[in-house]
């Protein structure tokens, strides 16, 4: 009986977005330690597959976050595909004139944090971490702060990046409380509309 309890807990929307986002991850770090050893193309390929992968969980976030805040959720994934689309950019040295992708995936990582924090499905102390971190991206970008706090910044991003992925993989959402939020939402707009 609890056993089913803890499946009937487990969305697949989520699991899939853990698991893509492990991908992410997983294809990040193995470019970034084997570039130097490889064809270049095969680096670049690489570089481009992780924003595709990113760009592919931020859709699923999207569609995790809509119960929470429709436009808000919108709102994340335009900022987070604007960064996909000029980190891509960079990839093939294409002008993105001086933009740093950390001007969108910090704001992004912050409003993830703001929607995970207005959930009712995720743990809340992995929405205060998002927060966190995104203002750690963006505190990142004054280079006084990365020379003195740099290592930290990385540390916390990853950190609760990773954090947010292997709660996705292990124990997903609350299928019922995404769904009771779900229902709230689209009354709330009905109201409106």
């Amino acid at each position: 009986m609890a056993k089913q309890a803890r499946e009937v807990e487990r969305s697949p929307l989520a699991r899939l977005t853990g698991a893509l986002y492990l991908a992410y991850f997983a294809t990040t770090i193995i470019t970034t330690i084997v570039q130097s050893h490889i064809p270049k193309a095969a680096g670049t390929a690489g570089n481009l597959l992780a924003y595709v992968l990113y760009a592919i969980t931020t859709l699923l976030f999207y569609d995790l976050f809509k119960p929470v805040d429709r436009r808000l959720s919108l709102v994340a994934a335009l900022v987070s595909l604007a960064g996909c689309v000029v980190g891509s950019l960079g990839v093939f040295n294409l002008p993105t004139y001086h933009l740093n992708v950390l001007y969108f995936f910090g704001p992004y990582c912050l409003l993830l944090g703001i929607l995970i924090l207005g959930s009712k499905f995720l743990p809340q102390i992995l929405g205060a971490l998002m927060a966190l971190a995104g203002l750690g991206w963006l505190l990142f970008l004054i280079p006084a702060v990365a020379k003195h706090f740099g290592t930290g910044i990385e540390v916390l991003g990853v950190a609760a990046e990773g954090l947010l992925m292997l709660w996705l993989l292990a124990m997903g959402v609350n299928v019922q409380k995404w769904q009771k939020q779900a229902r709230a939402q689209a009354k709330a707009e009905n109201s409106r509309g």
